[in-house]
């Protein structure tokens, strides 16, 4: 395409060559397994962020060390995973994806 036409010897798009599925199609297991572990992820990165947020704005300190911090975060992340994978369906279910 150097000459600046569109030809038949353009890349196919990703929703035609069939690698994407359609909105709406149920998400494979896998795919809601790394979703939801994804988001997990981030849930617990996200209780460090305010937990750490708070014990250099705060009043005081925590009553928790830095390992009870980190199983807090990981109550906090598993939370999170199971809760976004049982919820995938639902929310797919009423196409707010």
């Amino acid at each position: 395409m150097a000459d600046g036409e569109g030809g038949s010897e353009s890349e196919p798009d990703a929703a035609t060559d069939g690698s994407v599925p359609a909105p709406g199609a149920p998400a494979t297991p896998r795919a809601r397994a790394r979703s939801a572990a994804l988001w997990g992820i981030v849930g617990g990165f996200a209780f460090l962020v305010l937990a750490q947020g708070y014990r250099l704005l705060g009043p005081g300190s925590l009553p928790l060390g830095l390992g009870g911090l980190a199983l807090v975060a990981l109550a906090v992340a598993v939370a999170s995973a199971g809760i976004t994978y049982l919820a995938e369906v639902r929310v797919r279910a009423k196409r707010r994806t």
